[in-house]
Order: structure tokens, then C-alpha cells, then sequence
């Protein structure tokens, strides 16, 4: 496995690769790798004959007083990681090689990025739609990998691919939790032993509220104060919960046949999401 830290190399080893023919999967990532990265990379190894994945602690998705600058980076245990998934390159460029100065042009997708995350983080997925555009246009890769925890990044990608004619396919991978049910997260690390302990409330609050749908509940009020009910036993300081179309984001005023609960929650001063399709 090869680290390569700029654009020029990079398109170096690509410009050999597509003449080689070689069918390319990327899997785009900020590091400190869990589980939940490394599935993905597995994914893309069963579906690819070369696997990128990038490394980039993007400072444009970072909102003012987020922890941009404590965000956990190890290029080292990742890469070892990385390796032992069957990756093929790692990308790693610096701030300069991807903002260079000056840079004034980003993309904004509207509508579903307004609510869930969005609203309490206004500026974090223009950050993620010209990150990963920027990126999608260096790697130009055939298929690339998301996971489901962040759902609502995942329907942002999906409209880029589609609104600005990118020939990639998104696959989108179910999301890998602990044995407590917990969704792996870089942010895990944050939580105290007492945080830890109860963190997987929110797993196990989202099924609540699948069971609560699935046994005739319609009205997404009763079911999300159940749910805030729920958490909040455990300490978790809400920040959202909702209950929304899975294709639009928008609220819904009565369960429908597929629904999506969503909630971002606070331990601490660690925020985490989570979400279920019902």
C-alpha cells in the first residue's frame, strides 16, 4: 500500500491505472479509522480491482467552537489499518494542497441540508459537498463508499452525483455498530467511562421507536417524546430527534410505509448520531 500526499502524484498513479483498466472504489474519510471505516473499505475490495481511500480532517465541514483542532489523527495506525483491508492507496494531502489560497468557490446543495444536522451545524455540509466534489474530481473513481450512519450526508452525495453529471455509483453501507449497539464513531473516543455506559441508549431508543411503528403508532409527536423520554433517563442532552421522510428529509406529519428516525444527541460535550429506516 502506497500514502500519497499530493494531487500531481495522485493523478500520476490514476493516469496508469484507467489505462490498465482497472475499476477504481474510493472511500472517503477524516481517519482515526473504526470499524465502521474499515467495512467500508471491505466493500469496496469485494467490488473493485483498486481501493482508494483518502484522509483529510476537512476544516470547511468544522463549524466555529467544534473540534476541529482536537479531532484524533494517526496516519500511522491507519495506514496499518487501511493495509490490513485491503486498501491500495491512501490519499493525505495537506490544507494547502487542497484550499490553496486563494479559494472561493464551494458547493451548496439545498433543501435536504437544511434540517437534522443542518440546522444546528449551518455551514458543515457545504464544507462536505465541496470537499467531496473536490476530491471526486481528483480520484474519478468508478464506485465510492458511505455509510449509513450519516444518512443525511449520504442523500448530499447522492444529489452532487446526480445534480453535477458525476459518472460515479454511490453505495451506501449498513451501519457497523458495537456489541452494545453503539454506531462506531471517531467521536466515541471522547466519551468518559460513565458517557460510554450511556451512549448505547440511542440504538436502543431507535428501536423503541421502530417497535412503537410497527405495533400501529402513527403519530410521530407521541413517538419522538417517547424517545427524548428515553434518552434523557440516560443523560443525553437532545439535540435532535425526528422523524422524517427517508428521500426528502422533511418532516412527517403520520407515519407513512418508510420512515427514517434521526437523532443527534450530546454526552457530555460529545455529540452523536444515529438513525433507523423504518
Amino acid at each position: 500500500m502506497r500514502i500519497i500526499t499530493t494531487i500531481g502524484g495522485m493523478n500520476e498513479v490514476l493516469t496508469r491505472l484507467r489505462e490498465d483498466g482497472k475499476t477504481i472504489g474510493f472511500v472517503p474519510t477524516m481517519g482515526c479509522f473504526h470499524e465502521g471505516h474499515l467495512s467500508l473499505m471491505r466493500k469496496a475490495r469485494e467490488g473493485c480491482d483498486i481501493v482508494i481511500a483518502s484522509i483529510y480532517v476537512n476544516p470547511a465541514q468544522f463549524g466555529k467552537g467544534e473540534d476541529l483542532d482536537s479531532y484524533p489523527r494517526d496516519l500511522k495506525r491507519d495506514s496499518e489499518m487501511a493495509d490490513r483491508a485491503g486498501v491500495d492507496f491512501i490519499f493525505a494531502p495537506s490544507d494547502q494542497e487542497m484550499y490553496p489560497q486563494p479559494h472561493l468557490s464551494y458547493v451548496n446543495v439545498e433543501k435536504i441540508t437544511r434540517g437534522l444536522c443542518g440546522k444546528s451545524r449551518p455551514t458543515h455540509f457545504q464544507g462536505v459537498a465541496t470537499i467531496c466534489t473536490k476530491l471526486f474530481n481528483i480520484i474519478r473513481p468508478h464506485k465510492t463508499y458511505f455509510g449509513q450512519k450519516d444518512y443525511q450526508q449520504s442523500l448530499v452525495i447522492r444529489q452532487i452525483i446526480k445534480d453535477l453529471n458525476l459518472d460515479i455509483q454511490l453505495v451506501v453501507c449498513p451501519i457497523a455498530r458495537g456489541r452494545d449497539g453503539i454506531a462506531m464513531s471517531s467521536r466515541n473516543k471522547y466519551l468518559d467511562s460513565d458517557e460510554r455506559k450511556s451512549a448505547p441508549v440511542l440504538h436502543r431508543s431507535l428501536l423503541f421507536g421502530k417497535k412503537l411503528i410497527e405495533e400501529g403508532e402513527k403519530n410521530p409527536e407521541d413517538i419522538k417524546e417517547k424517545i427524548k423520554e428515553m434518552i434523557c433517563e440516560h443523560n443525553g442532552k437532545i439535540d435532535y430527534v425526528e422523524i422524517v421522510d427517508p428521500e426528502t428529509l422533511e418532516k412527517v406529519k403520520e407515519i407513512g410505509e418508510r420512515t427514517l428516525i434521526a437523532i443527534a444527541v450530546f454526552f457530555g460535550k460529545t455529540r452523536l448520531i444515529d438513525n433507523i429506516l423504518v
